[in-house]
């Protein structure tokens, strides 16, 4: 069956935050995936983009594990504290909430050497936000409480692999 196991970094993310995904061979065609993103860091002292995300996903290959094309089933689960950027009305606010939801994927997995690979991957769902939101992007005053549903991608990576039997 070839490869068992995989070590992996999205390297879209890795601007953002520390990542760690590793799979799993399940059997001759399906493998489980999880991926996890951290960034306990605050940018400055009134910009914050702190967050813990998830993602758990149950992939079915096309041909074999780790070659080719794959579809995936995968789940979300995260929390954050955002504030004083640039998007929406963040910029003079802050919210600080977690998120969870679920969608499909659709990917692939190009073979570099024996045990490096590069794999791509895309996917669309639907995730639930509860979120308090403050005034401020420092301060503690809270002005309510809010539920938000998002419909679209839930997914994006290129990620390098390294392969290990």
């Amino acid at each position: 069956m070839g490869q068992s196991f995989g070590l992996k970094s999205n390297l879209l993310y890795d601007g953002v935050g520390p990542n760690l995904g590793v799979e799993v061979v399940l059997s001759q065609r399906l493998t489980l995936d999880l991926n996890a993103n951290y960034n306990p860091f605050s940018v400055s002292e009134t910009k914050k983009w702190k967050h813990l995300l998830i993602q758990p996903e149950l992939r079915y290959w096309l041909c074999q594990p780790f070659s080719g094309h794959f579809i995936g089933v995968h789940l979300i689960e995260g929390e954050y504290n955002i504030g004083g950027i640039n998007v929406a009305d963040l910029k003079t606010r802050r919210i600080q909430g977690n998120v969870w939801g679920g969608g499909v994927s659709y990917g692939h997995h190009w073979i570099l050497s024996p045990r490096w690979g590069v794999e791509a991957s895309v996917g669309l769902g639907v995730a639930r936000f509860h979120y308090d939101k403050y005034i401020c992007a420092h301060c503690g005053y809270k002005t309510g409480t809010y539920n938000k549903t998002y419909l679209g991608p839930t997914k994006v990576s290129v990620s390098l692999v390294y392969l290990l039997k």
